[in-house]
């Protein structure tokens, strides 16, 4: 995944973008990273941190939520994640 482009974006933002970008495996790269770059720069303190908290989930199992592989568990279930699984098609 090409770097996003987002210029201005403060220190904390950054990170997340990076962190989302580069998780490890493709797919999570494009599923929680397009997410992210897309909603990073509007985001408010609490959805950063809601997001931060997503990021902290292995990326097998981000990729098999946000595609419908498994269900998510309750304990991971997220308004942030549940926003990332519809735009996924979830």
């Amino acid at each position: 995944m090409n770097e996003p482009e987002l210029p201005g974006l403060d220190p904390r933002r950054r990170r997340l973008l990076y962190r989302a970008t580069h998780r490890g495996t493709h797919e999570a790269d494009l599923l929680v990273g397009g997410f992210v770059a897309r909603h990073v720069a509007a985001m408010t303190d609490a959805e950063l941190a809601a997001t931060e908290r997503v990021l902290d989930h292995l990326d097998v199992d981000l990729a098999d939520w946000l595609t419908g592989r498994r269900p998510v568990p309750p304990e991971a279930d997220s308004p942030v994640l549940q926003r990332m699984r519809a735009e996924a098609g979830q």
